[in-house]
């Protein structure tokens, strides 16, 4: 009898250890760390993870510490935000410190979050070769070249990384791929800001947040790009190995809105307006709970604590190929670009 109340015992006493232990790993915080703050994400993402009230998945991380850089002297958003940021920073607990090492000797992930894409491969490259899991605010890179060494880099060091723009997690545009009135998508036509600047490729600095939205909706298989270009607007249309096309018009001129119109088997509809739900009749609600940086907080947020990199770096390559293929195309007078040339360009 005594024989069998120590094999209870020892049983119960395994038990208490392994879920002991599994309840302590699944309730230990995820330490962040941010590199480069002139970003207002770097906010954004703090201001959502340091809730104390957090729930659900964007629970169980914390901001800790940043590492803030300095400011880039030619965008003048990165001079005035910087120290802005700096301060909002500070006031959600987050330890500001005075280089990388001290900050990934601090942190068990980190978001890079400065403005400047030109800075992102040094960045990308301290960060990866330590091994620490990373997500690159939006643009990845100033070109497709560095983008592409990021991405290798990530691979070759076999450290999870990635990027996107936080619309393509906007509900509304996301929640389009699978709408029940829309049926199987066979295209789409998508509009948004395509302002540029000097130092970084036309595309990259707002252009991808509507590109990243096709690609939410459409999937990959792009196969060639075609662009036409004015004063007034970028014109860029994809087409898909299986006939479907996706359009992208890029507003430089006039009034600026991040939507546009999907087309499917079943039916055709408009698209959610960025932060909100998905379209119901055609109507897009507007009095819904507003999801700007919510969407893509709670995809870091899962994939900090240990899931799949939500966006993979084949998917993302072809988002850079169709975005160098598009640049291409406008070189040449609007010809079609296939895909696969601009990733030769960039092969091992």
């Amino acid at each position: 009898m005594s024989g069998f109340n120590t094999k209870r015992g020892f049983a119960f006493l395994v038990s208490v250890l392994f879920f002991g232990s599994l309840f302590a790993q699944e309730s230990k915080t995820v330490k962040v760390g941010i590199l480069g703050i002139d970003n207002y994400q770097s906010v954004a993402y703090t201001q959502l993870f340091n809730d104390p009230k957090a729930i659900g998945d964007l629970a169980g991380l914390k901001v800790v510490a940043a590492f803030p850089s300095i400011a880039s002297s030619d965008i003048p958003e990165s001079v005035d935000s910087l120290p802005k940021w700096k301060d909002a920073l500070v006031k959600y607990g987050v330890k500001m410190v005075g280089s990388v090492d001290e900050l990934l000797g601090s942190c068990d992930v980190v978001m890079i979050m400065s403005l400047d894409g030109r800075r992102h491969l040094g960045e990308a490259t301290q960060v990866l070769k330590a091994g620490k899991p990373v997500y690159i605010g939006r643009p990845i890179a100033s070109n497709f070249e560095d983008a592409v060494s990021i991405l290798r880099l990530a691979e070759k060091t076999k450290t999870p990384c990635w990027t996107s723009s936080q619309h393509r997690f906007s509900p509304g545009f996301i929640g389009m791929k699978n709408h029940p009135e829309v049926g199987n998508v066979l295209g789409c036509e998508i509009y948004g800001g395509c302002p540029t600047v000097p130092h970084h490729s036309e595309l990259y600095w707002h252009a991808l947040h509507s590109i990243e939205t096709i690609y939410s909706i459409m999937g990959t298989g792009c196969v060639s790009v075609s662009c036409t270009s004015t004063p007034v607007a970028e014109s860029i249309t994809g087409t898909w190995s299986d006939g479907r096309l996706a359009t992208y018009r890029g507003i430089k001129k006039g009034a600026v809105k991040y939507s546009g119109t999907v087309f499917g088997e079943k039916g055709v509809s408009v698209t959610g307006v960025y932060g909100h739900g998905v379209p119901v009749k055609g109507v897009v609600p507007t009095n819904d709970k507003y999801m700007g940086y919510e969407g893509i907080a709670i995809e870091i947020a899962k994939f900090f604590k240990g899931g799949p990199v939500p966006v993979s770096i084949k998917e993302t390559m072809e988002i850079l190929a169709f975005m160098e293929a598009a640049q291409e195309s406008k070189s040449k007078n609007g010809v079609n670009i296939q895909i696969a040339d601009m990733l030769k360009k960039v092969s091992k």
